[in-house]
């Protein structure tokens, strides 16, 4: 199986332009043979925690119609995608969360960030349940940006017989995650790791791209670069 590791710089706020530009990224990597596709943490509304915080019409439902042109992407191109943005919970909160639409448009997972950091905690609730699903035989794990500092999160994971660690995040090039925790996940657990993230300023400060996967081993097996939006496939399974 193919999956491909996203990167594009999201419109603060701007769920219309972020859909479109997701949508289109499914249908490419979709057609170059992508079974599923990962993007970065807040994809959906860029990584801007007190905008979200100041802007109620930010938050989405799991069915929100602002989501058809993905479902409909998905569909066309075969694949599912795996996008993050605020979700309403069961209450009157929301969740830093990924959905993970089907190749046929509908909701195959919901994740909810477990490990929230900084200003998030003051905006979102925290998830208390593993996020996995299984596409094609292949068991799939998500995990969202700071969970990753938790190898818990990877080992269940493991134990859960799952192949593939999905990880939704939002970077900068001084981030010590690309040396010190993803390939640690990925070789500490038998892991293929793949890693959705952002390029361009979000209130965290400035994405760095870098995209790509490592496999069991830990070593790098794809990179999309630090420069260009665009995506990257890596085989795993």
């Amino acid at each position: 199986m193919f999956v491909a590791a996203t990167q594009f710089a999201p419109v603060a706020g701007d769920i219309d332009a972020n859909v479109r530009a997701i949508a289109d990224l499914v249908r490419a990597a979709g057609a170059e043979g992508a079974r599923v596709v990962v993007f970065a943490e807040l994809c959906l509304t860029g990584y801007e925690p007190s905008l979200i915080r100041d802007t109620p019409a930010l938050v989405l439902t799991e069915d929100d119609p602002r989501l058809d042109p993905v479902r409909e992407a998905c569909r066309a191109a075969g694949a599912a995608a795996v996008v993050n943005g605020p979700v309403r919970t069961g209450g009157s909160g929301a969740g830093i969360t990924t959905l993970v639409i089907g190749p046929d448009g509908s909701l195959l997972a919901r994740y909810d960030k477990q490990h929230l950091y900084g200003v998030e905690a003051e905006v979102f609730e925290p998830g208390a349940a593993d996020g996995r699903f299984t596409l094609d035989g292949v068991r799939f794990a998500l995990a969202t940006c700071y969970d990753n500092r938790f190898p818990e999160l990877a080992e269940r994971a493991a134990a859960d017989n799952c192949a593939v660690y999905l990880a939704s995040s939002v970077l900068g090039s001084d981030n010590d995650s690309f040396e010190k925790v993803y390939p640690a996940r990925a070789r500490d657990f038998g892991l293929h790791v793949v890693l959705g993230n952002v390029l361009g300023p979000n209130e965290d400060g400035m994405g760095c791209g870098l995209a790509g996967a490592w496999g069991p081993d830990g070593g790098r097996i794809a990179d999309a670069g630090a420069e260009e939006p665009g995506f990257v496939l890596a085989e795993v399974g």
